[in-house]
């Protein structure tokens, strides 16, 4: 197997395509439709979803509270099924959105039919549409096509979208103009640095711990995710300066640091990796201006290099996870189309 052959790999780098794809949709969306009175300012938007529209779910609801002011938080589907009073303590006061990129989610389906017999309006996120947006009128249907099992360009497509709406909501045309210059951003930036994590990933590591904080800490979530997916390796994921209250005791030089940098946390952070490497462990760097410091702390650095706004690159870190963990797949020998016990469709 090559990567040219391996669809995964083509779907993860042909991304910035296929979020000017959905762009194009996005820029004729009818934001009363979709929303109507639901406004961030009197509703509490809680984003569901499971796995890795979880992890979505988690940036989505960041970025809705960090453009709007207004609080909101992600849940998976599962707890509303089985703690409803926990999950939805004020069922008249909140506005569910149901992520799910074949909408054949069993979960997910399952938390829409609790909310019509509730009479709560939701929203429904979703690429292959199915029989999720038939369960509501309120639906935001993206125009990715995915062949592989694991979600890639789905991922970073549907958060690109909630981060827009967000947006589009408190009208910060700033940055909704960032977050069009995405695709002309991270497209280069494939093509530099995709080879060098192929080689990287040859590396055999026993342990896997990737850090974030703030809205990267999701992001990390999902790296983590990808290279347990795509490789069937453990990864865990940590909040950066957590990884020191006791994670770090797995590190040796067998352990490997992926650390996602934050512009507002750099200094902080870098130290954290750089305590890794010392205690042996390899490191991976993804920031978008990397310090001295963090240059001397990575191994592999990846550098964005962008004036955009910190919260509008959530998905150019989450491409070289999905990137890594195809690669570490295909070093160890198997196919990332075709991922250890997994479908493309979890169902009851």
């Amino acid at each position: 197997m090559t990567t040219t052959t391996i669809k995964t790999v083509q779907e993860i780098l042909n991304q910035p395509t296929t979020w000017n794809a959905c762009f194009q949709v996005l820029q004729n969306l009818d934001l009363e439709a979709l929303v109507g009175d639901r406004r961030p300012e009197q509703f509490e938007w809680v984003f569901v979803g499971c796995g890795t529209s979880y992890y979505l779910a988690q940036a989505a609801a960041a970025s809705l509270t960090l453009l709007t002011g207004r609080s909101s938080r992600a849940l998976p589907a599962s707890e509303i099924l089985l703690h409803p009073e926990l999950s939805l303590p004020a069922i008249q006061t909140v506005f569910p959105i149901l992520i799910s990129r074949s909408g054949h989610t069993s979960e997910v389906l399952a938390v829409a039919e609790v909310l019509q017999q509730k009479k709560i309006e939701f929203l429904a996120l979703t690429c292959d549409g199915r029989e999720l947006e038939t369960t509501t009128r309120r639906v935001l249907k993206l125009p990715v096509r995915e062949e592989s099992t694991v979600m890639t360009g789905s991922f970073s497509s549907m958060l690109l979208a909630m981060q827009f709406v967000a947006a589009k909501l408190v009208g910060n045309q700033a940055f909704l103009k960032s977050l069009g210059e995405l695709p002309s951003l991270v497209a280069p930036l494939l093509a530099r640095y995709a080879q060098q994590l192929e080689k990287f990933a040859l590396h055999p590591f026993e342990d896997v711990a990737v850090l974030g904080q703030g809205p990267l800490y999701p992001i990390a979530s999902e790296v983590a995710l990808k290279v347990m997916e795509s490789s069937s390796s453990y990864a865990q994921y940590f909040h950066t300066l957590e990884f020191r209250h006791g994670p770090k005791s797995i590190i040796d030089n067998r352990a490997l640091v992926i650390g996602l940098i934050s512009d507002e946390g750099a200094q902080q952070e870098v130290k954290v990796i750089r305590e890794m490497k010392e205690l042996g462990a390899s490191t991976i760097i993804i920031a978008n201006h990397a310090t001295d410091e963090a240059k001397k702390a990575a191994d592999l650095l990846i550098e964005l290099s962008s004036s955009l706004p910190s919260l509008s690159l959530l998905v150019a870190y989450v491409v070289w996870g999905q990137l890594f963990g195809s690669y570490v797949g295909l070093a160890k020998g198997l196919n990332p189309d075709n991922p250890t016990n997994l479908s493309r469709v979890v169902t009851f």
